[in-house]
């Protein structure tokens, strides 16, 4: 597809122009926009985030932005959410409270738990670089020294063990481990990194300044999905 247009929803959380420039860079066309009927007609949907689940959920439902996420999603449009916006996909959140998401991907968002290692630079939230690496299980319980389940996703083009870039403090826990299509290790503990289900992707991690391999994944999402 020849300069693919994409709607990054804008609900008042994050930065979207910095996003909306690396999608042209790519030779997309990335439109900025709060507007429901501008959502229900895009070819692609990013939804991104930095902030409070609460003040995340409260806006779009202010900004009557939740049934035309809903009705993209259901329609099979791409759909990619970014750090606050991937974890606006899950059931609910504990982060300030309790507090009910979009309730696309069935699971919950929690804070980081206590390390289980003695690393003196584990600090809460989580910034900086950290890797990508293929879930120690697969979607059917397997062990997965090597797997083919990054296949036909935006990290296709992405090897295990590749540096993304990560702001945050609370993390998505699915329900199923069917959706988890990356994790990365801090404090020694495993967390979700990436999920995966359909037409519906999600990133913990930002890739639109992840680098190199940030410009990867956002390839594979603007003209592989």
């Amino acid at each position: 597809m020849k300069n693919p247009k994409v709607v990054i929803i804008d609900y008042g959380m994050g930065n979207l122009f910095s996003l909306q420039r690396v999608v042209s860079y790519l030779g997309g066309v990335g439109i900025i926009s709060s507007d429901p009927e501008v959502i229900a007609f895009a070819q692609r949907l990013i939804l991104p985030g930095v902030g409070a689940f609460g003040d995340g959920i409260t806006n779009l439902q202010k900004r009557n932005l939740v049934e035309p996420i809903k009705n993209a999603i259901r329609s099979a449009k791409p759909f990619l959410g970014i750090c606050l916006g991937m974890q606006l996909c899950m059931t609910e959140s504990y982060e300030f409270g309790l507090h009910k998401g979009l309730n696309i991907i069935a699971g919950s968002v929690r804070k980081f738990s206590e390390p289980i290692s003695q690393d003196k630079f584990y600090k809460v939230p989580h910034v900086g670089w950290n890797r990508l690496l293929v879930p120690k299980r697969d979607k059917e319980g397997c062990s997965c020294e090597v797997s083919t389940m990054w296949e036909n996703t935006i990290l296709s083009k992405v090897r295990s063990g590749e540096w993304v870039y990560f702001v945050h403090s609370y993390t998505v826990v699915p329900e199923e481990m069917a959706v988890i299509m990356s994790e990365t290790e801090y404090g020694g503990i495993s967390f979700c990194s990436a999920i995966h289900r359909d037409n519906i992707f999600g990133c913990q991690f930002h890739p639109e300044v992840s680098g190199e391999t940030g410009l990867k994944i956002l390839k594979e999402f603007l003209y592989a999905m």
